[in-house]
């Protein structure tokens, strides 16, 4: 299957370099450009992509406006933001409003690929030096006891902490000695319980209640 990708950037030389990047891959399309956070929502709208890659700031509306625009959407896309800043700010900012990874400019092709590829897959990723980055700031001497968890299981905790180091269902599966189906399960409660709408929520969810240290 060939994943289809909408690139939202407003400099041009930076579409141009992650469209030649995306485009040598043999299952990734580069269907349309936008420049702005107006045209961003109307070609996703207009050209349904598989994912869109969102940069932040952008004439009109902001790339964060735009994500919870089309997010709100019957059928949205998925969208992993793309930025040159990695202030914690627009980290949470992106989460909350709906994107299902946040990536550095700078991350490289390899991780700009897979974020594309995790996203089609409905997994996530966001750049390890930003993930490492929020553990550190939000982590405390002591979690918070699991009494005052949502009735998660100890079994749902152990994927939550999983997805929250940023392990792929594969992973997760092969970590806990459990089906592929197993997992899905799983998280499929975890979503129920913790009224969140994709992984990358219950990743913050963890980063926030000092789940992963």
């Amino acid at each position: 299957m060939t994943i289809s990708v909408l690139l939202a950037d407003d400099q041009e030389m930076v579409r141009t370099g992650f469209g030649l990047i995306l485009s040598a891959e043999d299952d990734v399309s580069v269907l349309g450009e936008a420049g702005t956070g107006d045209d961003a929502v109307r070609l996703a709208r207009e050209l349904r992509p598989d994912v869109v890659l969102m940069d932040i700031r952008m004439p009109g509306l902001d790339g964060l406006t735009a994500t919870r625009i089309l997010a709100a959407d019957p059928a949205p896309p998925r969208i992993v933001v793309v930025t040159t800043f990695d202030l914690d700010e627009y980290v949470y900012g992106a989460l909350r409003s709906g994107a299902c990874g946040f990536l550095l400019k700078d991350a490289g092709p390899r991780l700009l690929v897979e974020a594309v590829r995790a996203a089609a897959a409905g997994d996530a990723l966001v750049s390890p030096s930003i993930t490492v980055r929020l553990l550190e700031r939000l982590s405390e001497p002591e979690p918070r006891p699991a009494t005052e968890l949502p009735g998660l299981s100890a079994r749902e905790l152990d994927v939550v902490r999983a997805v929250a180091r940023g392990r792929t269902n594969h992973e997760i599966a092969g970590d806990l000695f459990v089906s592929l189906s197993t997992v899905k399960s799983h998280l499929t409660n975890i979503q129920t319980k913790l009224d969140a709408r994709n992984r990358v929520e219950i990743a913050a969810w963890a980063w926030e209640n000092q789940l992963v240290k």
